[in-house]
This record gives structure tokens, C-alpha cells and sequence, in this order.
């Protein structure tokens, strides 16, 4: 398994297009500079009133396949 940690700042709406599937992908670039490209439906647990914003870590097979994502940092409590 490899870890990929992205920094994410999708204004809500940007993300809309994603939302609704007019954009199927999101392609950020890692912490340690490779460009990934994930489904972007895997983002819609982390959907806010702000958007998607945060450092997540992307876990991902030996052939590079997307397996799951977490986000890492903790949203501020309201």
C-alpha cells in the first residue's frame, strides 16, 4: 500500500461540477510533488458549506489504484 497526502481547497462551487458528475476526477498535486488523480465522488463525506478543504491521505494499491482516503488534520469545532 503507499500513502499519498494532498492538500485540498475546492470552493463549494467548483465542486459542484463534481457533485454533479460533469467532472468525474480530481487531479492535485502530493506533498511530495507527483500530480494524483483520484474519483472525485470520494470527496462528498468531507463536503462542507466551504467547500472540500483539508490535508487527506490517499491509500492506494501496488498498481497504484485508488483504495481509500482520510482526512488527516481536524476541522475546527463549531
Amino acid at each position: 500500500m503507499q500513502r499519498i497526502t494532498v492538500q485540498l481547497n475546492i470552493s463549494p462551487e467548483r465542486f459542484q461540477s463534481y457533485y454533479q458528475g460533469v467532472v468525474e476526477s480530481v487531479v492535485a498535486t502530493a506533498s511530495d510533488g507527483r500530480t494524483v488523480k483520484f474519483p472525485a465522488r470520494v470527496l462528498r463525506p468531507f463536503l462542507s458549506y466551504q467547500g472540500v478543504q483539508g490535508t487527506f491521505e490517499i491509500t492506494c494499491d501496488a498498481s497504484m489504484k485508488f483504495q481509500s482516503i482520510r482526512r488527516t488534520d481536524v476541522p475546527p469545532s463549531s
